[in-house]
C-alpha cells in the first residue's frame, strides 16, 4: 500500500513536469504545476503514515511507553502546501486571462515572441 502511494506520488510529479516542459499552451502548464503539487502532497502524506498509529491526543494518564502516534508534523505541512498550491494556481490563472486579454494567445512560446 505504502509502496503503491509511493509509486503514484512519483508518477504525478513525473507526469506534472512532462506537461509543465513539453507543452506551450499556459493552461497545461498550469495543470502540470498542479499535478507536481498533488504529487508532492501524496508523498509528505505516505512519508508521515505509520501504520497502527493513533492520533495524538492524549491525557497525561493515558501517555505510557507503549503508545504509539502518528507524527501530526507532516498532515499540517500538507494543509499549509494545500492552500499555497490553490493561491498559486488561481493567480496563474488570472496573469494566464491578462495575457489572452493583451496578446490573444495562450501559446507560451507567441507570447515570448511577441515585443510591445
Amino acid at each position: 500500500m505504502i509502496i503503491m502511494n509511493y509509486a503514484t506520488a512519483f508518477f504525478l510529479i513525473i507526469l506534472g513536469l512532462y506537461c509543465m516542459i513539453v507543452y506551450t499552451n499556459m493552461i497545461r502548464i498550469i495543470i502540470g504545476m498542479s499535478l507536481m503539487d498533488y504529487g508532492v502532497n501524496l508523498m509528505i502524506v505516505t512519508a508521515g503514515f505509520t501504520p497502527g498509529g493513533t492520533a495524538p491526543i492524549f491525557t497525561m494518564t493515558e501517555l505510557t511507553r507503549e503508545s504509539f502516534f502518528v507524527d501530526p508534523i507532516p498532515r499540517a505541512l500538507t494543509l499549509t502546501s494545500i492552500v499555497i498550491g490553490a493561491c498559486t494556481t488561481a493567480l496563474a490563472l488570472a496573469l494566464t486571462m491578462k495575457l489572452k486579454k493583451k496578446y490573444g494567445t495562450m501559446h507560451a512560446e507567441h507570447i515570448r515572441r511577441l515585443h510591445g
